[in-house]
């Protein structure tokens, strides 16, 4: 094993890490705005609005990210009239059709999320905030908000992780992210097998760091969890 390259290929990797955050952050706050009011269309009493956004999520959930990245990158530009708008002047760039892709995407199976989410808040909870005087904003920034993100919370970190992963994708259209900067430096050495392990190192490592991270918030957000006494186990399930 080559330590020297191993080391020099990392460092160069770890050049596209900034870019790899950007698309993450930009597309992930973009997206949770979107998943959040196509949730809350699809959960409207309005027909029409909620198979709108029923048809959003179906065509992006069915479709692979990697032909909906194609589509946006190389597919908007045929028609005249965006080329003729001011949307022309994000859309001719690659990163702005990355984030574009990986935002609809996102959006899409987050809307998921939220929509299970606030489905799971129990309406025993509803019930007693009402009984407290509640209505309206207030009884859904005290009760139905905190228990929906507690509920949504582990999905929506598979699908961050996701994310993550999903940026190699920006690659193939001419993006220098970790994987961008892994193919040139693949067709300038030769050595693909030493390069791909040392990306996806850094990839396993990012997801780690970020598990972590969701995982004390949602230890952060689950007080009455903190200090539960663990669950005794009955005589018979300690005979064997």
């Amino acid at each position: 094993m080559d330590l020297p390259f191993l080391w020099n290929t990392a460092r160069e990797l770890i050049a596209g890490v900034p870019l790899m955050f950007q698309l993450v952050s930009l597309s992930l706050a973009l997206g949770l705005v979107l998943a959040t009011l196509v949730a809350l269309v699809r959960l409207s009493p309005w027909p029409v609005l909620s198979g709108v956004a029923y048809g959003y999520v179906y065509v992006f959930r069915g479709t692979p990210l990697l032909v909906q990245v194609f589509l946006i990158y190389y597919g908007l530009g045929q028609f005249e009239w965006i080329r003729e708008s001011f949307l022309w002047i994000f859309l001719r760039q690659p990163y702005w059709c990355a984030i574009l892709a990986l935002t609809l995407n996102t959006g899409a199976y987050g809307s998921e999320i939220i929509r299970g989410g606030l489905q799971a808040v129990p309406w025993g909870q509803v019930e007693a905030g009402r009984a407290c005087g509640m209505s309206g904003w207030l009884l859904f920034r005290r009760i139905t908000l905190p228990i929906a993100v507690r509920q949504a919370l582990p999905a929506y970190g598979n699908e961050m992780i996701l994310m993550v992963k999903a940026t190699s994708l920006a690659s193939i259209i001419t993006m220098l992210e970790i994987t961008g900067i892994a193919q040139r430096l693949i067709s300038q050495t030769y050595r693909a097998i030493e390069i791909l392990l040392v990306a996806g190192a850094i990839y396993l490592l990012i997801n780690f760091l970020l598990t972590r991270a969701v995982k004390a918030l949602e230890h952060w957000l689950s007080p009455h969890l903190r200090d539960a006494p663990a669950p005794v186990l009955p005589n018979a399930a300690l005979v064997h």
